[in-house]
């Protein structure tokens, strides 16, 4: 049995506390293995694609916490990695709400809208981060090949569509990533429902950066970086 297709596994990393990852709240961050994308400036690396390297969090240890530091807190952040993709989310999401009894707010890259749905839909998510990484056409090259521009438009679109009917559980960022114009920005701003606004977030390079600007093949390429 792969050991991957039981959810619990892919819980890598723990924040006991946070004042930035929920605007307004304090917040535990929960980190998620795994993604869907190869983004070059991703921070989170060995969490999203080599997540074997960090020690599995026992489910245990999870609600433990939760029972003991609930009450200092304002909520839960789940984040990764991509959590949109681990298996058994929702049993996952149950469990840390019946430990905790706090609201959830998730981070995704808004390439999975099906789940994002169900998760709204099944009231086990208060509130999404949407990470917009920038116009549609520059997507291959944001996520490493990953994404076509037409899949990054079908997906963020229906987000969109999501995030207009429940204003309240959505917000947008973007991070302007070295390859980003200030043209750029507003044109993925330009993508979102009237009512909401883009926040951008400082680009701040990784201890370990992926130079894909001159790769001519469009795929990463490792750069160590001090």
């Amino acid at each position: 049995m792969n050991i991957y297709s039981n959810g619990w596994n892919h819980l890598r990393g723990i924040e006991p506390l946070s004042l930035c990852d929920w605007p307004g709240k304090a917040t535990c961050v929960f980190f998620m293995g795994g993604c869907n994308l190869n983004c070059p400036t991703c921070h989170n690396f060995d969490m999203a694609w080599n997540m074997e390297k960090l020690p599995v969090i026992p489910k245990e240890d999870i609600q433990s916490f939760l029972k003991n530091r609930a009450k200092w807190l304002d909520g839960v952040t789940i984040t990764g990695g991509e959590p949109t993709l681990v298996p058994n989310l929702e049993e996952i999401l149950f469990e840390i709400r019946k430990a905790s009894q706090l609201p959830i707010k998730m981070d995704s890259n808004g390439m999975t809208p099906e789940t994002i749905e169900a998760l709204l839909q099944e009231g086990l998510v208060e509130q999404f981060a949407i990470d917009v990484k920038g116009p549609y056409e520059k997507y291959p090259a944001l996520t490493g090949q990953a994404v076509t521009t037409e899949t990054a438009r079908k997906n963020l679109e229906r987000v969109f569509e999501l995030a207009t009917v429940s204003p309240d559980a959505f917000y947008f960022r973007i991070t302007k990533v070295p390859i980003l114009t200030d043209a750029d920005v507003e044109t993925a701003k330009g993508y979102l429902p009237s009512e909401f606004d883009l926040t951008i977030q400082k680009y701040i390079p990784p201890k370990r950066e992926l130079d894909y600007a001159k790769n001519e093949t469009g795929r990463p390429v490792e750069n160590m970086v001090s």
